[in-house]
């Protein structure tokens, strides 16, 4: 993950651009599985000072998944802002979620870490395809109507009804 690490040292201060582009690669690094592609492009404005460096992160993309009630492909949208604060010391630490303590000698800061975050944190928690404009879902019609024939019974523990029996008695 060498190209996510920002040099720092021996850059003036001011705002510095980075660019990068992170693809299915780069999550099979973190053993992420539930992107099937990606194509993701994040525009990073690092501001040096004297002591402290300033991350914003402008991250845009697609993201190729599998739908959460059909199965099949599904093309995600994201794209959002994070902000980032790294402060230069002589140890390393975690002050928050956004501030971080790293050792100014160390002289480079990877943010591969936080662009995995940011991106995992940007998916929707429940991955379905929309409706189209009558209303009707976009998945796949074969899965839904399979999904409508099963027929889910549910027989509850014996041991269940014991303690509801009890609870009854009160």
């Amino acid at each position: 993950m060498e190209k996510y690490q920002i040099q720092f040292s021996g850059l003036k201060p001011g705002k510095h651009g980075f660019e990068f582009t992170l693809d299915h690669s780069f999550f099979e690094h973190y053993s992420y599985n539930e992107i099937a592609d990606c194509e993701i492009k994040v525009f990073t404005e690092m501001e040096k000072e004297e002591r402290m460096l300033v991350f914003h992160f402008d991250i845009r993309g697609l993201v190729n998944c599998v739908c959460d009630r059909c199965g099949d492909p599904l093309e995600i949208g994201i794209s959002g802002r994070q902000h980032l604060v790294v402060k230069l010391s002589d140890h390393n630490e975690e002050e928050s979620e956004d501030v971080q303590i790293i050792k100014e000698s160390d002289g480079r800061f990877d943010i591969s870490q936080f662009l995995y975050e940011y991106v995992c944190l940007m998916l929707p928690a429940s991955r379905v395809h929309g409706n189209n404009s009558n209303g009707k879902s976009l998945c796949n019609q074969e899965v839904i109507k399979k999904l409508g024939e099963i027929n889910l019974t549910h027989e509850p523990d014996p041991r269940w009804e014991v303690l509801r029996k009890l609870k009854e008695k009160e």
